[in-house]
């Protein structure tokens, strides 16, 4: 993707600490946080050179490609720039793995939580921790929270929409396999079947084609979209959280995992000393606010 002013970027990946830490994640509601960071004989097991990682003395981390903003920068995800780039690399640091150590390959975003083995580590790609998922594979726990957002033409019908009944008459669309999608199909209960993409680049552009009325993504996504993709869209508005817990994205590992407790423990070691909150702050968040749809 083409960087984007400083300004710019902030303003479009934007959602404000404040707001995620008052109106959390709206997706199928996500079950406990994953393992709590290890202790004792378990601590020593996630010592460097201790972790069984597929290849020894490395730590293999797995995204989609395209790699999108704001969750990375410049379609590079090894260069540290970006919201989950600059996560993934924390967690590596604190599993004790330098820049150096840390090799990356490319998954595509369903196959990472399909069932079978995996030829990663952890994948980070803005995959929500689900029930469902859980049944082929682990996740850490949870380092973000998120809502989901639609976005349409700006003086289109849909931009007008105040509500989630006032969306189901539109043609919808959204990427497969997403809990964005799950909100179409399971929320709005559209008179129209959801188109389906393979890629939220699909997705754009069948919005900028008026081939749908509207499209789904998270927040964040939806802000860069709006102000730096297709600057004639607008945010509509984001959805609740279902079932009184928020969606949260989560590292995904193999099932079964013996990495699993350790990269829990690195991430939950991130939140308690501020890590986590400083690398939100610095790629996500600016006060930017989206109506809620009801």
């Amino acid at each position: 993707m083409h960087p984007a002013p400083r300004a710019l970027r902030r303003a479009a990946a934007a959602v404000t600490v404040a707001l995620l830490a008052t109106a959390v994640g709206c997706a199928p509601q996500p079950e406990d946080k994953a393992s709590a960071a290890p202790s004792g004989s378990a601590a020593k097991s996630c010592a460097k050179g201790k972790l069984a990682t597929k290849t020894a003395g490395k730590l293999t981390i797995a995204t989609d490609e395209p790699a999108y903003e704001p969750w990375f920068k410049d379609d590079k995800p090894a260069n540290g720039k970006g919201f989950e780039s600059a996560v993934a690399y924390a967690v590596a640091k604190q599993l004790g793995y330098d820049k150096n150590a840390v090799v990356w390959q490319s998954v595509p975003f369903n196959k990472a939580f399909a069932p079978g083995v995996k030829t990663f580590d952890f994948d980070i790609n803005q995959v929500s921790i689900s029930a469902e998922r859980k049944k082929a594979v682990d996740f850490s726990s949870g380092y973000y929270d998120v809502r989901q957002a639609v976005i349409a033409l700006k003086g289109s019908k849909a931009a007008g929409a105040k509500s989630i009944a006032d969306l189901k008459k539109l043609k919808l669309g959204a990427q497969v396999g997403t809990t964005s999608l799950d909100y179409i199909t399971d929320l709005v209960k559209p008179a129209q079947d959801a188109a389906v993409y393979a890629k939220n680049d699909q997705a754009k552009s069948a919005l900028k084609n008026g081939q749908v009325d509207a499209i789904v993504t998270d927040l964040p996504t939806a802000f860069y979209i709006t102000a730096a993709e297709v600057t004639n869209a607008r945010i509509v508005g984001q959805f609740e959280n279902q079932g009184g817990a928020p969606e949260q994205f989560g590292l995904v590992l193999d099932k079964g995992s013996a990495l699993t407790s350790c990269v829990s423990g690195a991430v939950d070691a991130l939140r308690k000393d501020g890590t986590l909150a400083g690398i939100e702050k610095q790629w996500l968040s600016d006060a930017v606010d989206a109506p809620v749809l009801k």
